[in-house]
């Protein structure tokens, strides 16, 4: 992937991974715009000369607004990275935890469907472009206190692999970005392995950057969670991980 001169729209850039490759992607010569929620996020990014669209992925009539909006300001775009995404906690002995459940799957699997929908016209009729999915290291190693965010970014995996097989031939390309725990939005806080947020998208970009492109943007620090199974370290990991739902309010002692 040319780095240097795509027309990149990420949605949910506003804060995080999102923001920090939006930053990269524009670094290294794109034109980037950045779709998000916060006012205040995206009034700061256009202050950075980014393109700003105000778009929430959990409803249907809002992403079509914003593509309309993207597409009018930005006819060549080339480039989709679906970023939105939320982590909840979730108690499966509570009945309550349901609607953690529902936005989890609304915001990270409905809403990363929702926003490929949108786009795929444009990208098809272009015959040439991509779409970034984001999914997890957890998506294949399960974090027992984020059940939902597991199953809707496995999900999201299944779903890439769907939208890479049936899109072959159309010049349209998926990729699939496979993170770790990164240092932001309070991972550092809860996970001391967390990786800097600066060497992840330095390993992204690079990755992203090779000829041909992976299918999967794998860096060092997901590599166990990928190939768990395979490498047999799979129920070990995940009895380790369990012993995190001690976070859970009501699991201590």
């Amino acid at each position: 992937m040319d780095l240097s001169n795509r027309t990149v729209l990420v949605v949910g850039g506003t804060s995080g991974i999102g923001r920090e490759l939006a930053r990269r992607f524009a670094a290294a010569g794109s034109t980037v715009a950045v779709g998000g929620r916060s006012p205040e996020a995206l009034a700061e990014l256009a202050g950075e000369g980014f393109g700003t669209f105000r778009v929430d992925v959990t409803d249907g009539a809002s992403v079509a607004s914003a593509r309309d909006a993207v597409l009018a300001r930005y006819p060549g775009l080339d480039t989709v990275v679906t970023m939105s995404g939320v982590m909840l906690l979730e108690d499966l002995r509570d009945p309550e935890h349901f609607e953690a459940a529902a936005t989890t799957i609304d915001t990270n699997l409905l809403g990363t469907i929702r926003v490929v929908d949108a786009f795929t016209p444009h990208l098809v009729g272009r015959g040439a472009g991509t779409f970034i999915t984001v999914t997890s290291g957890i998506a294949f190693l399960p974090f027992p206190p984020m059940p939902s965010y597991a199953a809707s970014k496995t999900a999201v995996h299944a779903y890439s692999e769907a939208l890479r097989a049936q899109l072959d031939g159309t010049g349209v390309g998926v990729v699939e970005l496979v993170p770790p725990a990164v240092a932001t939005a309070g991972q550092e806080k809860v996970n001391p392995h967390a990786l800097p947020l600066d060497e992840f998208a330095t390993e992204v970009m690079h990755l992203l950057s090779a000829d041909p492109t992976p299918h999967q943007i794998l860096v060092k620090g997901v590599l166990m969670h990928r190939w768990a199974e395979r490498d047999g370290t799979y129920d070990d990991l995940v009895a380790q991980r369990s012993q995190a739902l001690a976070m859970l309010p009501g699991r201590k002692g």
